[in-house]
């Protein structure tokens, strides 16, 4: 169980990463707040309600082979019982080969930005938004 909002992100990054619903599913707010829970995956229209957001955790879940995640830039804002996490989202993918093994791989980065709410004295997400880092000003 997350102590903080920090750590209820880690949590996120941690599901998503070992491809696990269930662990995905307990990092998102439910009861009152599921019909506000939102999502935005980098590409994505904007998903709304608990349900249509776990069920694009399930579609992503299936069709990822290997993700990791090195945060940076993390920093958390706390609002008593809002608390908003900004991160850089360093990520890592990789395809099975023909053969299982490692084929296809790609890094990428990604600015995000998570909501949590605290709810039962837990921090659940609320709110995810994803955006793709398309250039930085160094390489312009």
């Amino acid at each position: 169980m997350a102590d903080g909002p920090e750590e209820a992100n880690a949590e996120y990054y941690a599901a998503f990463e070992a491809g696990d619903l269930d662990r995905m599913g307990d990092v998102w707010a439910d009861g009152a707040f599921a019909a506000g829970v939102s999502c935005v995956h980098p590409g994505w229209p904007l998903l709304r309600g608990r349900d249509e957001v776990l069920r694009s955790w399930a579609l992503i879940m299936a069709n990822t082979t290997y993700i990791q995640f090195v945060l940076t830039d993390v920093a958390c804002d706390v609002y008593g019982d809002h608390a908003v996490v900004t991160c850089k989202e360093n990520t890592l993918t990789a395809d099975e080969d023909d053969a299982g093994g490692a084929g296809f791989l790609a890094g990428g980065s990604i600015v995000a930005t998570n909501l949590f709410v605290r709810s039962g004295g837990r921090w659940r997400l609320l709110v995810h938004h994803g955006s793709p880092i398309l250039g930085t000003p160094e390489e312009e």
